[in-house]
Parts: structure tokens; C-alpha cells; sequence
């Protein structure tokens, strides 16, 4: 399922474009050893073109692409109840 979100990032809005496939890839990426470089992948893939220069700005503010990707994973992913059952 594709979806489209703008997030606010200091009063800039950037427009995302995730797909399963995009949060798949990152997720797969991600390793103990490997954060920075699969989240940096992660929105430039999902990132429109007209913002990427936005974005680049923003990722080579330290940390800021940690605060980015979790929004955009928290606005993308659905929420679901697990519980153990009986």
C-alpha cells in the first residue's frame, strides 16, 4: 500500500512516498551495526525529488534522520494489538 506524507521538518514540509517495498528494503538494511546509512537510504528513496535538497540539508544535521524516519514509520506502519492467546 502506497502512501503519501508531508512532515513538517523546522517549518519545511517534505513529502514522502513509501511503499511497502521502500520500509521492507529498510528494515531488511538494518543491522546492529548498521543504522545510519539504511535510515539515510530509506528516505531518500522515499522522498519526493522536488525535496530531496531539503532533506539532504536536514540529513547532515547530526541525529536528525533518526527523528525523521521515526515519524515516517510511525505514520506509515499500521497499528495493531498482539496479545498471546490462550
Amino acid at each position: 500500500m502506497k502512501k503519501t506524507i508531508t512532515l513538517n521538518v523546522n517549518g519545511k514540509p517534505l513529502h514522502f512516498d513509501m511503499t511497502p517495498e521502500i520500509y521492507n528494503k529498510y528494515i531488511n538494511e538494518l543491522t546492529a551495526n548498521k543504522k545510519v546509512a539504511p535510515t539515510q537510504n530509506m528516505l531518500m528513496r522515499a522522498v519526493h525529488d522536488d525535496d530531496k535538497e531539503a532533506l539532504k540539508d536536514f540529513v547532515a544535521m547530526p541525529g536528525v534522520i533518526f527523528d525523521i524516519a521515526s515519524m515516517l514509520v510511525e505514520e506509515y506502519a499500521p497499528e495493531i494489538s498482539v496479545t498471546v492467546g490462550e
